[in-house]
């Protein structure tokens, strides 16, 4: 009898009524999160004045064509980088190795346009290092020598790659670490040499894993736009904001936006193609590992230069020049503008990160709750968020905004002979909305992977005990979820902090935070200015970092 009740109180209306709460706020979420891309898809097709032909016989060739060039190059170092460093540390037993296998992921602490305002100052004409060059070699004008221009395609490519190649390097190295032994020894056995088994065994294994890395990677490299306009390179996201903010052309800027969902979709499709692949590299419980391949004389020397490398271009060099611009300026730190930018940081990214754990666990507990496909496809459709750029989530955002704004205004002026004014797209409303956008992906990753620990028997038995089923998320779910949502608020909030495009676009008058100072004092050149608040973005960028490199741990391998 006690278990026939339990039974109907599992099955019956509460139940039922619980569910189709969380699926009407499942599909509410959803919508409202999707409503940046439809907006822009609605105003590129009905635009006021159709400017396509004028865009495609000007502009819109030049900027696809070096977006493209720039995710080619990108993509290509990035995937060579990544892949061989995660072998290496890995795979080989040389000197520093377990150095290596955390400070290859001290790069995504540093974001890109940080690392191009560095170089371009270090490596410019009138930088130290050719400074130093024509010093010593009595050189007097540029046509006495030759040098690498920074500022052009193959230093936005270079730069942008060693920042990136960790996603990649973490994705490849997850692959390799859960590929059993017994498939590397076989290779072995018939003959192969190390070289020949990773060619011919590891690295189809681990190709699903890498391909959602590059993608990732491919996917932030677009939403650059202080890298890009720093190195002169005129991609699709520059020229986005160019087009609204520099001439005006709000219908301009959003057909150039939806060319920017084309590549956006192909990504998406390419990174959801490979992850459903991932189930024949990633076996449920990990394998007996093989013993790492010892490297000898100049095997070992080079591995720790292939290593070193991008550690030191992508992070050591950069904090150095950042380190040495800001220790005379020391007292910036209690200036009043360093300070509310910091606080305009911190208030702005802590209320999009609460915002974003809150409706990534309405989200999460819906898809736990409701196993429909719907619901998935409402769930899948809010979090495309994080691979939309900041440019084209600026507009998305603001154009409903300021069109709730305006008929808002327009029914008090009538009705009540007073304005409102901008209350949404005129506030901080619009760039946390944008970040909710952006970044609701990352949490909902974190509270998912979370609630997958968490067995359904408990709540089961919390409910069998009386309990009623939101009573039971409060009392069961949340404590257990405690870690879960510590992270994904953490992760969320770091990227909030680092977030450029969104915030140049979005950002109220004489609104300021750590990105866009930085970004507009090294637009004025006043590079030790901006050192500052780039360390202190840097110094937040870390902590991700250090949870990345305390949860990725490998089974034991002879080293």
């Amino acid at each position: 009898m006690a278990d026939g009740g339990a039974a109907a109180a599992l099955k019956g209306p509460p139940r039922a009524w619980n569910e189709r709460l969380m699926g009407w706020g499942a599909l509410i979420i959803g919508m409202a999160l999707a409503l940046p891309v439809l907006t822009i898809i609605i105003l590129a097709l009905t635009p006021t004045e159709n400017i396509w032909p004028h865009l495609l016989s000007t502009v819109l060739p030049g900027y696809v064509l070096r977006t493209l060039t720039l995710l080619a190059g990108v993509g290509i170092i990035t995937f060579v980088t990544g892949t061989a460093v995660a072998w290496l540390v890995t795979m080989c037993r040389f000197p520093l190795r377990p150095l290596f296998t955390w400070a290859s992921m001290l790069p995504m602490a540093m974001p890109g346009y940080i690392v191009a305002y560095s170089y371009v100052d270090f490596l410019s004409y009138a930088g130290p290092v050719q400074t130093w060059a024509r010093g010593m070699f009595g050189w007097t004008t540029p046509a006495d020598y030759m040098f690498p221009e920074i500022r052009s395609m193959g230093g936005a490519i270079i730069v942008l790659s060693m920042v990136l190649y960790p996603y990649v390097f973490l994705t490849a190295r997850a692959s390799f670490i859960r590929q059993p032994a017994t498939q590397l020894e076989v290779a072995r056995a018939l003959g192969q040499t190390p070289w020949g088994a990773f060619r011919s065994v590891a690295l189809p294994l681990a190709r699903p894993g890498i391909a959602v890395g590059v993608s990732l990677a491919l996917m932030e490299c677009l939403n650059d736009i202080g890298a890009a306009n720093f190195f002169g390179v005129r991609t699709l996201t520059l020229g986005v904001y160019t087009t609204w903010l520099s001439q005006g052309n709000l219908g301009g800027a959003a057909q150039i936006s939806a060319v920017m969902l084309l590549f956006i979709f192909v990504l998406v499709w390419f990174e959801r193609n490979a992850r459903r692949k991932q189930s024949f590299v990633l076996p449920s419980q990990r394998p007996r590992q093989p013993d790492r391949i010892r490297l000898n004389g100049w095997q070992r020397a080079l591995a720790v230069i292939v290593c070193a490398i991008p550690v030191l271009i992508g992070f050591v060099i950069p904090a150095l020049i950042l380190m040495s611009f800001a220790i005379p300026r020391l007292d910036d730190a209690v200036s009043l503008t360093y300070l509310k930018a910091v606080w305009h940081s911190l208030v702005l990214a802590s209320l999009a990160a609460a915002i974003a754990v809150g409706l990534a666990l309405i989200l999460g507990y819906a898809n736990r709750m409701m196993r429909g496909g719907f619901t998935r496809k409402i769930i899948r459709l809010a979090s495309m968020g994080y691979a939309i750029p900041g440019t084209v989530l600026g507009i998305g955002v603001l154009i409903p905004l300021a069109g709730f704004d305006n008929a808002l205004d327009s029914f008090m002026r009538d009705r009540f002979g007073f304005s409102t004014g901008l209350l949404l797209s005129g506030s901080i409303t619009a760039i946390i909305f944008a970040y909710v956008v952006r970044f609701l992906a990352v949490s909902f990753g974190a509270i998912e992977s979370g609630l997958q620990k968490v067995t359904p028997n408990v709540a089961a038995a919390a409910r069998t005990l009386g309990r009623a089923p939101f009573d039971a998320f409060l009392e069961v779910h949340l404590p257990l979820l405690r870690p879960a949502l510590v992270s994904a608020a953490l992760l969320v909030f770091v990227d909030c902090m680092k977030e450029l495009p969104a915030t140049l676009i979005l950002r109220p008058f004489d609104f300021e935070t750590l990105a866009t100072t930085v970004f507009m004092l090294a637009s004025l050149d006043q590079l030790e200015e901006s050192a500052l608040p780039a360390l202190t973005i840097v110094a937040v960028g870390l902590i991700p970092v250090i949870l990345l490199s305390r949860s990725l741990h490998e089974p034991h391998i002879t080293s």
